[in-house]
């Protein structure tokens, strides 16, 4: 595997490569987990040369997130992407990706942005299209792979994708599970041991939900207010959980049967910030 730290390294790498093969790319902050290397694999599927990045990228945290905080884990992390069959790793540092200060942004439909995780989180999405749609200029891919679990940056990636005209096909990964259920993430290493014994009730609701709605419940609000209180019950701080459709996250209603629905979920446990989902 070929470590670049700069944008023109990269680019001469794949220079050739471009012209001769199909391109996919994988966008990451790194502390990786089998959710990444799955979604590596994935890209070998559908292409010649595997590109993958590492950047923990400011502009997509809020002045009291974890930015600082958040795990840097390169070493470990070359290794994995290594051992999954990444050709290129991209690298750079924040003078390489922001050598002035970002003056152009990526502003996406405030109808999908300042929904339920943008409205917990504001300009979280508005710093993730930017830096994506940078790097998307930058390694050029035909094909990149964002998983579920982050199910409403997913779906604002398709629609830019779509409304910007970028030749670029983005295929969705499933979400990584533990064996009890919990989503993996980068952040769950925050949780301390009696929360990680907790985390998996996010999950458990979700399901619930699901269950329910293919079981022909459509109290939607019954069903979202009784699993956020079950989440209260036990020391949770939920956001939201929400029943929504896929195509665009509108809030989904009963009377429109043939809608394609997902449930969502947000809520701290002690520190942490969890999110979750699963499609109806």
């Amino acid at each position: 595997m070929q470590i670049h730290p700069t944008i023109a390294g990269l680019r001469a790498a794949l220079a050739d490569a471009r012209h001769q093969a199909r391109v996919a790319f994988v966008p990451t902050m790194g502390n990786l987990h089998d959710g990444h290397i799955g979604l590596m694999r994935k890209a070998r599927e559908h292409a010649d040369v595997v590109v993958a990045s590492i950047f923990v990228n400011r502009l997509q945290f809020g002045p009291n997130e974890d930015f600082d905080n958040y795990p840097r884990t390169f070493k470990d992390d070359c290794a994995r992407l290594a051992g999954a069959g990444v050709d290129h790793l991209f690298a750079p540092d924040e003078k390489e990706m922001y050598p002035t200060p970002q003056r152009y942004h990526v502003e996406a439909d405030p109808a999908h942005t300042d929904i339920l995780d943008g409205a917990a989180r504001p300009g979280h999405f508005r710093g993730m299209a930017t830096v994506v749609l940078k790097l998307f200029n930058i390694v050029q891919p035909q094909v990149a792979l964002f998983g579920k679990k982050d199910y409403q940056q997913l779906m604002i990636l398709r629609n830019m994708v779509r409304e910007l005209a970028l030749p670029i096909e983005i295929v969705a990964g499933e979400t990584t599970r533990a064996d009890d259920g919990l989503a993996l993430s980068s952040r769950n290493g925050y949780l301390s041991a009696a929360e990680r014994a907790e985390a998996p009730r996010l999950n458990r609701q979700l399901v619930w939900i699901r269950e329910r709605i293919v079981g022909g419940e459509r109290d939607f609000l019954r069903l979202e207010t009784e699993a956020v209180a079950e989440l209260a019950a036990h020391g949770w701080h939920p956001d939201y959980i929400s029943i929504r459709r896929r195509s665009d996250l509108q809030p989904a209603k009963a009377a429109q049967g043939d809608d394609a629905l997902v449930v969502l979920g947000a809520a701290k446990l002690g520190k942490t910030r969890l999110i979750d989902n699963l499609e109806i």
